[in-house]
């Protein structure tokens, strides 16, 4: 019988390992990507009852408190000096930026609406990773990513008839913030936990968003119903913790390119939920925009950087 050499075996080893690493670090960015979809819906809910500044900042004390809480109880130790500016990118960008820029949108923009404007998110991501991190996607992803954005701003301009509103400059200045902090939070997922990256900039926020939640809980008028604790608890706990915390370890396992265009797949989710949860109505051309979305996800993560 013949018996094959430890140098022919470990190299197939090898591969098997960074197969199974890849697969489940795409599971992963897609499990962030499902949490995210909701993140609309259920910030509508959330406005139901509590006032935009307000919301923002109790859903970031919220988190805060859960990662600080595991953080204590895990004793993980401080992050290194050199990581607090990043640290601090993913906290203005992903904790405060993006939450209330999109929040002060949805006042006056529907969810689906925002939600395909948002769809540019996984470009303007690949975009700064490319800047920020010097990664050099092939063209082949190139082209598959910008196939994917224009058919999300087709349908977004085909929705909104070509104008653009308030609520929009809010959703493209949240794509901007939100880029910078997931492509700064990408890197720092190469050299620690996921969950590290979110728990540490959620508690580096804590100074400014416990001032900021007295007061525009003082201000704004608060009406508590199940539909607004239900909105406010999801993108405390879901959107703001455990969907960050799976993204970033997708981020690290297949790259910040790859793993951004599964956000291509968003808005249509976000869509679907706009109409089961809040009633809101089904453009007709949602499924041409999931069909061409799902056929670029395929080929963007095939293509080789």
């Amino acid at each position: 019988m013949r018996v094959q050499s430890s140098a022919t075996t470990a190299p197939r080893i090898a591969v098997a390992a960074d197969r199974d690493r890849s697969g489940l670090g795409t599971l992963q960015a897609a499990l962030g990507v499902i949490a995210f979809s909701l993140t609309f819906p259920a910030t509508a809910w959330g406005l139901e009852g509590f006032g935009p500044w307000s919301l923002v900042a109790v859903r970031s004390v919220l988190a805060a408190v859960i990662a600080g809480g595991c953080l204590l109880a895990l004793r993980v130790p401080l992050p290194d000096r050199r990581h607090w500016p990043g640290l601090a990118v993913v906290g203005g960008g992903v904790v405060l930026g993006f939450p209330l820029l999109t929040t002060l949108a949805l006042q006056t923009s529907t969810t689906a609406h925002a939600a395909v404007v948002v769809g540019l998110l996984p470009l303007t991501t690949a975009l700064c990773s490319a800047l920020r991190v010097g990664t050099r996607p092939s063209r082949t992803f190139w082209t598959a990513a910008l196939v994917g954005a224009a058919a999300v701003l087709a349908f977004t301009v085909q929705q909104s008839g070509g104008a653009l509103s308030t609520a929009d400059l809010y959703l493209f200045g949240a794509l901007l913030v939100c880029a910078a902090g997931y492509t700064e939070g990408g890197r720092l997922a190469r050299v620690m936990p996921g969950w590290h990256v979110i728990g540490w900039a959620l508690v580096l926020c804590l100074p400014l968003t416990v001032p900021v939640a007295a007061l525009a809980l003082a201000q704004e008028p608060v009406h508590v119903t199940a539909h607004s604790v239900i909105g406010l608890l999801w993108v405390a706990v879901g959107s703001q913790f455990v969907g960050l915390v799976v993204w970033y370890r997708g981020m690290a396992a297949i790259g910040i390119p790859k793993a951004s265009q599964l956000q291509l797949a968003q808005p249509l989710l976000t869509l679907v939920w706009s109409v089961l949860l809040l009633g809101e109505h089904l453009p007709v051309a949602a499924p041409l925009t999931a069909a061409a979305v799902l056929v670029c996800i395929a080929v963007t993560q095939r293509a080789r950087g």
